[in-house]
């Protein structure tokens, strides 16, 4: 137990074995813990009157309880015993009457005992300490059973005794500095118990402040808040501090102040909230947020809210400069921060800020590469589809815009984001102006590269087996680079880019993947509209496609990726039956970017491309062992145009316009187009076409930012996925175990957070692999965007945790059309789901 708890038994072990009973008086009630905690009860004898053992004495205690008559019934059966058995009668809060006392006859054949704490508490302590040091504790009126029994176990630490340490639970130096500076809730029994002069020396040896014995404690805690914080501040700082700050004096050593960044470090980490507040007030109390300092100055610590806003805006002004180098080197040092890390919203504005000196950095390193490209277009295919290619441009400009779009307030760095986006349709134009230079000197041909008329018979028929044939509309060839990154770890995967048919429009597209496209293809007017044509067969629209798709294969079936997605398994695996083909078909992306406004319909593509990896492996479990991914099209997406950016249309016999072609006969060639024949696109007709070069569109309905139809990379290179995934690899048990932790009720942010937890056991070390999206009915509608705690790969969506740690994750939802989403964690490799939420309901702007 402790020593003192040892010296009390002992004395009441003595009085019982001289006299057998023990009256116990306490009128201060200093001894109750002795009873409430110590004395455990061992049985229960007489009427159920307890029992304890004191020392190795078996011992009833009789307590009062507000009535002596009851008392004394109480204790009668043992008292009338000729031999009583040893007992106690405690009474608290009761002072002993010598006079008419109804237990005067228990007192008198027993020992009437009327105990003070403290003497009896310095007996003990003297084996520890030194009467000098026993009057400064004994001194507060207040000390009591608890203090005495926390002053021995403090010299049996070997430390001097401290009523701080009783308060604070035996904290001692700056952990019991950070814990009175977050609450001011042990203010009163400090006071109370006289250890305010105590915690002033206190903070004056650990931390170098002195303050007058006579300032009360409330002002003590806003002298020393403000001293810890500026001066972690300014130890921080690379230049001179505001006058505020310099006001404030300065720590007397370095020991000082690493100690004072060890309480603010601690209150950041152990006391949140508190800090937040706390900090908050010393800030405007200081005016900082005014006080004009330079963020380059700003050091590695953000003392104050002020700090993280200030930097990102500098870097958003590096962006403006064009210095993307540096600021990246800022996001990537101060994107995690205690400000940052406890605010989604905060977490948002640093990552579009990062993708904007991502892209912007990446736009610098494409743009000298154009000048030095040569006059064959086949290079310029090569060097924007490899591994390190042009792409990378494509793909940084779409997760930006994705971002931008469904942050729920808009970036603090919007000028940074017009510069970029400048830059970025800049470069675009020069690389459209130029590739569609050389394919005309090229006579509209890339030598060497894949066509889209040959995908079917190089790619599809030499998988061997049953293969699932995917179909997606407007897929450019970085979303394809993406959706490979999902599918990594599969078999036999690769990736390469085709040439899409001209116009690069859906009916010619689609119908240049067709089985037979290789040998004989076209593009006709087939009564007053624009049809493709292949072995004889004119096709204008999907029912003409999949009526020729079944003459050739006749045991093909098709399927949209919606009716897939929503099919479960069983059934799915009954509807495709032994189809040797299985053709999937998405159109999502042509249809968001054509229907809905620009940056909605970019960020509702994200999740295009996680549905149709869903897809893969749902096919995959269904049977499916060999997969083809590609597209009809690219498309072009930029900011919005202005109107006199619009090129005036050709006129003339028109059989079809879109915003980047005209096809028909006669009319003129605009300025800043470009008119090939049909001959020359190896076609047998007589249609021409006309293509805008650079981002020019024609006065056609639809949107300003996406479109298609053209000659640009963007639009005239496809992806080409192919992979393989065995059977017995589609149903491999994952043995992963995920939970979800800190999930909303309801969804009213675009971007939120969750906490997801790996539980690993003791040979699992390794970081875990998983996938968290954001699925509303069948459909992914959202992904992660962020992660503390966790390395999130953002092209693949891959998320790394450590076993039995936890990562903070910030997802952002895509589309505004769902009414209801599930946080889902899937395993990367198979898309088994760990985890997942109940349906949480989305309620966007509440």
């Amino acid at each position: 137990m402790h020593p003192f708890h040892d010296y009390l038994c002992q004395q009441l072990d003595d009085m019982l074995k001289k006299r057998g009973i023990v009256v116990f008086y306490d009128p201060r009630r200093e001894f109750e813990p002795l009873f409430d905690r110590e004395l455990n009860e061992t049985g229960t004898g007489y009427d159920g009157l307890p029992r304890v053992f004191v020392k190795e004495r078996l011992t009833f205690v009789a307590r009062y309880e507000e009535s002596f008559f009851a008392l004394r019934n109480a204790i009668e059966p043992i008292a009338d015993l000729d031999k009583p058995e040893p007992l106690i009668v405690y009474l608290p809060g009761v002072d002993r009457d010598r006079q008419t006392s109804v237990l005067m006859e228990l007192e008198k054949s027993g020992t009437a005992y009327e105990p003070q704490l403290k003497r009896l508490a310095l007996n003990v302590l003297r084996k520890r300490f030194t009467d000098g040091q026993i009057d400064e504790m004994l001194r507060p009126a207040s000390v009591g059973y608890d203090d005495i029994v926390s002053f021995l176990h403090q010299g049996e630490e070997g430390k001097s005794a401290s009523v701080l340490r009783t308060i604070f639970d035996g904290a001692q130096s700056e952990a019991l500095i950070t814990r009175w500076l977050a609450d001011e809730g042990k203010d009163a029994t400090i006071v109370d118990k006289d250890a305010a002069v105590e915690l002033l020396k206190l903070v004056e040896a650990r931390l170098g402040l002195p303050v007058p014995e006579n300032t009360t404690v409330t002002e003590t805690r806003a002298k020393l808040l403000r001293y810890v914080l500026v001066s972690e501040f300014r130890s921080d700082l690379e230049c001179d501090p505001p006058q505020s700050v310099a006001m404030v004096p300065d720590p007397p050593s370095k020991e000082h102040v690493e100690r004072i960044r060890d309480v603010a470090e601690s209150l950041r980490r152990g006391h949140a909230d508190s800090y937040v507040s706390l900090s908050n007030k010393v800030e405007a109390d200081l005016g900082l947020a005014k006080a004009k300092i330079e963020a380059s100055h700003l050091g590695n610590i953000d003392t104050f809210r002020f700090e993280e806003r200030a930097l990102l805006a500098y870097a958003g002004e590096l962006i403006c400069s064009r210095d993307y180098p540096t600021a990246l080197g800022i996001v990537a040092a101060r994107s995690r921060s205690f400000w940052v890390d406890r605010d989604v919203g905060r977490q948002a504005q640093w990552e579009a800020c990062r993708l904007m000196a991502e892209l912007g950095r990446e736009i610098e390193k494409v743009r000298p590469a154009l000048g030095k490209a040569n006059g064959n277009p086949a290079k310029w295919v090569h060097a924007y589809a490899a591994e390190d290619g042009w792409f990378r441009v494509d793909s940084l400009q779409r997760r930006l815009e994705t971002w931008v779009a469904k942050m729920d307030e808009e970036p603090e760095t919007e000028r940074g984001l017009a510069v970029v986006r400048r830059e970025h349709e800049e470069l675009l134009k020069k690389m459209a102006d130029g590739f569609a230079k050389l394919l005309r000197e090229a006579a509209w041909t890339v030598p060497g590269a894949l066509h889209q008329t040959r995908i079917h018979p190089e790619v599809v028929q030499t998988m061997g087996g049953r293969v699932a044939y995917f179909f997606v509309d407007a897929m450019r060839f970085e979303m394809g680079v993406e959706l490979a990154r999902q599918l990594e770890g599969t078999k036999d995967l690769t990736i390469r880019p085709a040439i899409a048919a001209l116009p690069t429009i859906t009916p010619v597209g689609m119908a240049a993947l067709l089985p037979g496209a290789s040998a004989s293809f076209s593009v006709v007017k087939q009564k007053g509209k624009l049809a493709a044509s292949i072995e004889g067969t004119t096709m204008t629209g999907l029912a003409e496609r999949l009526k020729f798709l079944k003459a050739k294969v006749p045991d093909a079936i098709d399927i949209p990726l919606g009716k897939l997605l929503g099919t479960s398994p069983s059934k799915l695996s009954k509807s495709i039956g032994d189809a040797s083909l299985v053709v999937v078909r998405s159109q999502e992306i042509d249809a968001l970017g054509e229907n809905v406004d620009e940056l909605t319909a970019r960020a509702a593509m994200e999740g295009v491309i996680g549905n149709v990896a869903r897809a893969i492996r749902k096919l995959a479990s269904a049977g499916i062992e060999n997969f083809v991914v590609t597209a009809d099209h690219g498309h072009q997406f930029s900011i919005r145009k202005d109107d006199d950016m619009k090129t005036d249309n050709p006129g003339g016999d028109t059989v079809d316009i879109h915003r980047r072609c005209w096809i028909g006969h006669g009319g003129t060639t605009p300025p800043g187009t470009v008119r090939v024949s049909g001959a020359e696109l190896g076609y047998e007709t007589n249609l021409d076409f006309v293509f805008p070069t650079g981002l020019g569109v024609f006065k056609a309905g639809g949107g300003l930012s996406f479109h298609h139809g053209s000659v640009s990379l963007q639009e005239l290179v496809i992806p080409v996925v192919s992979l393989r995934i065995p059977l017995k690899d589609s149903k491999m048990p994952t043995g992963k175990v995920a939970q979800l932790r800190g999930v909303p009720d309801k969804i009213t942010n675009r971007t939120f957070g969750v906490r997801v937890l790996v539980v690993g056991d003791l040979f699992t070390t390794e970081p875990v692999a998983l996938r968290v999206v954001l699925v509303s009915g069948n459909e992914q509608v959202g992904q992660a965007g962020m992660a503390i705690g966790g390395d999130l790969d953002r092209s693949s969506g891959i998320l790394h945790v450590s076993p039995n740690a936890d990562a903070n994750v910030g997802m952002m939802l895509t589309r505004d059309d769902c009414t209801s989403v599930r946080v889902v964690v899937l395993d990367p490799a198979t898309d088994a789901v760990l985890a997942q939420t109940d349906e949480l309901p989305v309620k966007l702007g509440i």
